[in-house]
């Protein structure tokens, strides 16, 4: 991050209300198209797209040397079976019924990848057609993702190694236009059911979706909070990434207070019969999103440790040379390792303050809260200088 981009940061945030990061409509649902990979730096993506939080797609000249492009492709642009399976034949994997629908999700089993694969050659003989159903390989998907957004309200990015993709896309907040009258969302947001106004009041009020076709070697980037559509075109293979960093980790805090807001009105009935109600609260929490808020302080932990070690005493030539998350944050230089710990900083005061986190057991917290404030705040203080 330069300082530029730095300053950008700063002041964007300065007067930020997490809430409203994403509600930004795009002009006529234009996605930008970054073709030259010379002339695009971190810090354009950084200004241009993390911050105001909208979508982008990458070409595929940013792909075009990555050795999945050359090794998992046949020369017609199909998935290479042979070398797959003899770099992941054995693996055991999960595997999703697209045909069968439980709750708003799928059923997953676990295969061997070996078995997937024969399943996969055997539905494309029969002209895409299998008495199994539909079957797809988390994050390689055969047919579509149901409508979603993704996990812990991250930033994600999904390359196509081959194959083609129809995204239909929803800006932040305009979720709340598709929810029916009990505040679910759709499973499928092109679903004729959504018309009817008797189970879907709002969905007339809602825009329509940002529509992209990736291209084989292409990388779209999914803002924060956007929920999400996708059907494959073609047979495909995509990588997909995960993050969260200091323009998301806010969204993070309020998606987690909302859920565990959801999970309290739900079981508030059983609030005083129960003693631990607050306790239980957190645990269903967990299992509807994967953490509970002494994780959620751990993971801030995790992020505030690794960016004041950068600071505080650099990487030397070996440390900088290996694939470890010091080393990768040591690479977008001190600038955003500073911005990452301001905005922390933030989340963490607001956790610490929340009277849901201060009705647990925080003994068992190392460094206590107060500590880690404190260490982070010196080590911002420090970097400045």
């Amino acid at each position: 991050m330069d300082r530029a981009t730095f300053a950008c940061s700063t002041a964007f945030f300065r007067d930020y209300n997490s809430s409203s990061q994403g509600a930004f409509c795009l002009p006529g649902g234009h996605v930008d198209f970054i073709e030259k990979v010379e002339s695009f730096t971190y810090s354009d993506f950084f200004r241009d797209y993390l911050i105001p939080n909208h979508p982008c797609i990458f070409s595929a000249k940013f792909t075009e040397d990555w050795g999945s492009r050359r090794n998992w492709v046949t020369w017609d642009g199909k998935p290479n079976f042979d070398h797959l399976l003899q770099k992941f034949g054995e693996a055991v994997v999960p595997v999703a019924n697209c045909d069968v629908k439980e709750y708003n999700s799928n059923p997953k089993e676990q295969l061997p990848f070996k078995e997937y694969v024969k399943y996969w050659k055997e539905y494309i003989k029969n002209g895409y057609r299998s008495s199994r159903g539909c079957l797809y390989l988390k994050d390689w998907h055969l047919s579509r993702t149901p409508f979603h957004a993704d996990v812990f309200r991250s930033y994600s990015w999904s390359a196509n190694i081959c194959g083609r993709k129809k995204w239909l896309l929803y800006p932040a907040g305009q979720e709340e236009y598709l929810k029916d009258r009990h505040g679910n969302l759709p499973f499928d947001v092109t679903a004729p059911a959504l018309r009817d106004r008797s189970v879907y009041p709002r969905y007339n009020q809602s825009q329509p979706p940002v529509e992209i076709v990736q291209e084989a070697g292409e990388i779209v980037f999914i803002p924060s909070g956007w929920h999400h559509q996708v059907y494959n075109l073609e047979d495909t293979i995509s990588v997909n990434h995960n993050w969260v960093n200091g323009c998301n980790v806010a969204i993070m805090w309020c998606f987690l207070q909302d859920e565990l807001a959801a999970v309290q009105r739900e079981i508030n009935e059983w609030k005083d019969p129960i003693d631990d109600w607050h306790l239980q609260c957190q645990l269903i929490m967990k299992s509807c999103t994967g953490i509970d808020y002494k994780e959620f302080y751990n993971f801030l932990k995790v992020i505030a440790e690794n960016r004041i070690s950068v600071l505080e005493n650099g990487l030397d030539d070996e440390a900088s040379a290996k694939n470890t998350p010091k080393a990768a944050i040591s690479t977008l230089g001190m600038l955003h390792a500073v911005f990452d710990l301001k905005r922390t900083v933030k989340v963490l005061t607001s956790l610490s303050a929340n009277e849901d986190f201060k009705k647990l057991d925080l003994t068992s917290l190392s460094p206590p809260p107060e500590a880690l404030l404190h260490h982070l705040k010196a080590a911002i203080d420090t970097a400045l200088l």
